[in-house]
């Protein structure tokens, strides 16, 4: 049974051997063949699936004396089928540098200027930000100056209208006894 075991384990050992590499060429290649290559690595995929089924169905039916060590060696092709899905997923989607350069129009030199224009953009950004920061703070002063002028200027109103109030009085005291003074009989 332990053969069958370490047949299944070269088996899985070159189909992997052969994912890694295709996996490695997916991101390289584009259209029909990088969508053949998909699809045959899934099925490579599914391949190595199934023998794994069939690695824990004999470690089962080994005496459990030796499984410990067959299971552990199933636990790592296990682990190492997860990887390959992962690397694969990322495959599929990834692009390669020559692919993403004519996709983003991308050359070395243009980087450059890009980093240069997006420096002196951030710089710009930066001087705005502190003028507008130093606008804020300039409003918030005349608030300050406004309030003040409002209040001296409350405060001289109601000075006014005190005095304005005491003039009134007077005057219309002074009125009452002038009244009073033309309302007596005249004696010369």
């Amino acid at each position: 049974m332990s053969s069958d075991f370490e047949a299944y384990e070269q088996d899985v050992g070159t189909l992997t051997a052969e994912i890694t590499n295709k996996i490695g060429r997916i991101p390289k290649l584009a259209g029909e063949e990088k969508t053949q290559l998909v699809l045959n690595v899934d099925k490579q995929l599914e391949e190595v699936r199934e023998l794994l089924e069939q690695m824990d169905l004999e470690v089962r039916e080994i005496p459990i004396q030796s499984r410990g060590m067959y299971n552990s060696r199933l636990k790592s092709y296990k682990q190492e089928m997860e990887k390959l899905e992962k690397d694969f997923k990322r495959s599929r989607i990834a692009y390669s540098d020559e692919v993403r350069n004519e996709l983003l129009g991308d050359d070395g030199s243009s980087s450059e200027s890009q980093r240069a224009h997006l420096l002196d953009n951030t710089e710009r950004l930066e001087r705005s930000s502190r003028r507008l920061e130093a606008g804020y703070q300039i409003g918030g002063e005349r608030q300050q100056i406004v309030s003040l002028v409002c209040a001296v200027k409350r405060e001289r109103v109601e000075k006014n209208a005190l005095t304005t109030g005491d003039i009134f009085r007077s005057t219309s005291k002074r009125s009452k006894r002038e009244r009073g003074v033309e309302q007596q009989p005249q004696y010369c």
